[in-house]
């Protein structure tokens, strides 16, 4: 009967689980053990004794848990010397084993911050009550019994999101079993039986002993440990709520905050604050000897500097512009300064730059001079002003 007992809380507790959904607060499963003191209906003539239990539940809200829990306990008979039938049967009740297994729920009065909760349970489930006692051979015997109990109680219970937390709770159990029936019979005469049961039947001087129990309320005081298996989920912290000086919308390098011109295109120069900007690779010494349209050596050093740069960012687009001093005629100046440039972009193209990346060589004759020397002679003499230079296109 306890193995039966055991096994159908055990199968309960399998089917719930299959139908629990998690929550946001601590629904973890837990194991409970159980002791405490039952203290037994006066009515049943029995002492007050321990009560052993386990137990498995959860909390399926803020609110509510629901448990299944399996106690025992085995209260022994009062011995009473004015007991007439036990003293004429020459019988004696020794004690009374109890198994409940049973379904509880629980309700509890949450508050924010605090660490414990009242609750009210209640509960319904299914007791086994198993007699034992000596007969008038001296042989023991026992005889059982079973039917509905039910529960309600009162208690508190610490509430710490923890691995461990604690219960106590008192309440009353009420159970309708307890009718065994004919336990004796004895070839005696019996007269003034008392509360245990009766003499139900004399014939031919053999008498019947009946022991025959009301329903019955007892009393109950426990204390639980309540073991939570499992890890609590990990708290999600919401991300922070993006910012301009985290944002680059168009992705140039510059954050939404400082950023004066949203919207610049890939492959765009961008300046500290987001709008384009033209950049100039300083070929400072790739200047021509007067009259002059051959590299030198020194220019040489610095072409392989732009070569470097190039090479290093594959999506700039650069002109290639050459221009002469101011001395000379208009159109000679011309022609020069396109055989500047096309020095340089032929000096550029068998270092292994792509032609597509260089737009010209465009001659500007004595355009834009860096150095306002005039056309007389031998002023008009300028190397600065007689230059080719790479200006970026993007």
């Amino acid at each position: 009967m306890k193995k039966n007992l055991l096994g159908l809380a055990l199968l309960s507790t399998i089917c719930l689980s299959q139908v629990a959904t998690a929550q946001e607060y601590d629904n973890r499963w837990y194991l409970s053990g159980t002791v405490g003191v039952l203290f037994p209906d006066s009515n049943r003539d029995l002492e007050n004794d321990y009560l052993l239990g386990i137990g498995v539940g959860k909390r399926f809200s803020p609110n509510w848990a629901i448990d299944f829990e399996y106690n025992y306990s085995d209260p022994n008979y009062q011995y009473s010397p004015d007991n007439v039938i036990e003293q004429q049967f020459n019988t004696s009740l020794d004690d009374l084993e109890i198994q409940t297994a049973e379904v509880i729920a629980r309700y509890y009065f949450m508050k924010d911050g605090r660490s414990w909760a009242p609750y009210l349970a209640g509960g319904v489930g299914y007791i086994d009550q198993t007699l034992n006692y000596t007969d008038f051979n001296g042989n023991g015997q026992n005889i059982s019994d079973s039917g509905f109990v039910g529960r309600l109680g009162v208690g508190i219970e610490t509430n710490r999101m923890k691995r461990v937390d604690f219960r106590v709770e008192f309440g009353t159990k009420y159970s309708d079993s307890g009718s065994y029936g004919e336990i004796a019979s004895y070839d005696y005469p019996v007269i003034n039986p008392n509360s245990r049961g009766s003499v139900t039947s004399c014939n031919d001087g053999t008498c019947t002993w009946d022991l025959e129990g009301d329903s019955a309320w007892d009393l109950y005081a426990t204390a639980s440990v309540l073991v939570k298996l499992g890890d609590l989920p990990v708290p999600v912290v919401a991300a922070p709520a993006p910012t301009c000086d985290t944002l680059d919308s168009d992705n140039d390098g510059v954050n939404d905050c400082n950023d004066k011109c949203p919207g610049s295109q890939a492959g765009q120069t961008i300046g500290a604050d987001g709008c384009p900007v033209k950049l100039t690779i300083d070929l400072k010494g790739v200047n021509f000897d007067f009259n002059k349209d051959t590299l030198r050596d020194d220019s040489v050093v610095i072409l392989n500097e732009a070569v470097a740069v190039l090479t290093k960012y594959p999506e700039l687009r650069v002109a290639v512009d050459g221009y002469t001093d101011l001395c000379g005629n208009d159109q000679y100046n011309q022609e020069l300064s396109q055989k500047r440039a096309a020095a340089v972009f032929d000096f550029m193209v068998a270092a292994g730059i792509d032609a597509g990346r260089l737009s010209g060589p465009t001659g500007h004759g004595e355009a834009n001079p860096l150095v306002e020397t005039g056309q007389a002679y031998p002023e008009c003499k300028n190397e600065t002003n007689r230059r080719t230079e790479l200006n970026v296109q993007n």
